[in-house]
């Protein structure tokens, strides 16, 4: 009796056993990993890096709009998933059935969520002059600290036609007017200013040129081609109202004397032509050389909020009719903490009518995150400088993202690099 005992007891130790291998391996081939992006995921922005991994290693991945905060959804590879551990990326492993039945509750029209396939990894490369540490830009610290791929060009390559073999381009905080970021009252005797002065004129000198100004036109006209080919363009900080500014101001001189050597025309307001500019209308350019703004389009002067009460609010998209809002709006909070930078936010009434706005503070009249669309391609123009540092100074150190890796400001930047991979589907008629 004791024997039979014994024998059913192995019995049924080998058969949990031989269970658990076959689910183990059953897992392997047919289950799916949920890199969920909610508030339980971990590390946020490293999970956008891990979908960009996998895009490069050709692995299918769905990126699930509106489910619990815009989550990923692979097939099960026990390379992904180690890959998740390494970087600290949380997951979760579904079932093949489970896995189906989320693709199938999200396609349903009762619900605003929907699945779009991630194709192929966009080729990105970071506007900015050489020299510059990733923390200098919130951008190329995001890249670094997700550990997704880039180049950084600077007027060299874009003059010389590379620019072409990009799909995605960020401008770091460049002023596309010639004026130096508008430091000269401040800053006009450090070194770093004189260096960098010397160092645009050489340039600008080498492609016949013989103001800074000048050669920012050409550059912006190539940056504005770029896009109208396909291209996919992302903007922070004075590159965004800088960049229309130039565009408007065509071959007419919006530089003071003390940036180029030869005086504003004076009735340089009037030659404005917002018909080539991508966001912005109707704007005063600022014609001071003392004053650290470039026109009225920015509102860091004139907004009055304190600290603890500056957000802006996301808007909500139909993710089956409106696909790309909603991939660049996808986030696991929907009020997101403001941040300050040379440009800081647009004001309301002097964005075109056309252009889409994704985040804003009504109540301040002002917009913090704009998108649209020209030619073949699309913008997307976010205000401030670096999401996790409310007022960023020169010289102040730079932000350790492994302190803010939930950080939904950020999420918004990441958005912006990874939806030029989702596969383009027809409108739902």
């Amino acid at each position: 009796m004791i024997e039979d005992r014994l024998f059913l007891k192995r019995f049924f130790r080998k058969i949990v056993l031989l269970l658990f291998l076959v689910m183990t391996a059953c897992a392997s081939y047919s289950a799916s990993l949920l890199i969920q992006m909610d508030d339980t995921q971990k590390n946020h922005l490293k999970a956008y890096g891990i979908a960009f991994w996998s895009l490069e290693k050709n692995y299918e991945i769905y990126w699930l709009l509106n489910y619990r905060g815009g989550s990923f959804l692979v097939p099960f590879h026990k390379e992904i998933q180690d890959e998740c551990l390494i970087r600290g990326v949380g997951f979760s492993v579904v079932s093949d059935i489970s896995a189906q039945q989320i693709l199938t509750d999200i396609s349903s029209d009762e619900l605003n969520m929907d699945a779009v396939k991630l194709e192929k990894p966009p080729l990105i490369a970071v506007y900015s002059p050489k020299g510059k540490k990733p923390w200098d830009d919130a951008v190329t610290l995001a890249l670094s600290y997700a550990e997704i791929p880039y180049d950084i060009i600077y007027d060299d390559e874009v003059m010389t036609g590379k620019l072409s073999k990009y799909d995605w381009l960020h401008l770091h905080h460049e002023d596309f007017t010639g004026q130096f970021g508008k430091f000269y009252t401040a800053y006009r005797n450090m070194k770093w200013y004189k260096d960098g002065v010397q160092a645009n004129l050489e340039v600008a000198n080498r492609y016949g040129f013989s103001k800074v100004s000048d050669l920012k036109k050409a550059i912006s006209v190539k940056i504005k081609s770029f896009v109208e080919a396909g291209g996919f363009l992302f903007a922070m900080c004075s590159a965004t109202d800088t960049f229309d500014i130039t565009l408007a101001s065509g071959e007419h001189d919006i530089c003071d004397a003390v940036f180029d050597g030869d005086p504003i025309e004076p009735d340089v307001q009037s030659h404005l032509d917002y018909s080539k500019t991508f966001a912005f209308q109707n704007f005063t350019i600022e014609k001071n050389p003392n004053v650290y703004e470039f026109s009225d389009i920015d509102v860091t002067l004139t907004r009055k909020i304190r600290k603890d009460e500056d957000y802006f609010s996301l808007f909500e998209f139909s993710a089956k009719w409106d696909p790309i809002p909603t991939m660049l709006c996808q986030n696991h909070k929907n009020l997101i903490k403001g941040f300050m930078g040379q440009t800081t936010a647009f004001k309301l009434e002097l964005i075109k009518p056309n252009v889409l706005v994704l985040g804003e503070n009504k109540l301040a009249g002002e917009a913090r995150y704009i998108h649209g669309n020209f030619g073949k391609g699309t913008w997307t123009f976010y205000g401030g400088h670096d999401p996790e540092d409310y007022q960023h100074l020169v010289g102040d150190p730079p932000t350790d993202l492994n302190l803010k890796k939930n950080s939904a400001g950020y999420r918004l930047i990441l958005n912006n690099v990874l939806f030029p991979a989702a596969k383009k589907k027809k409108r739902k008629t």
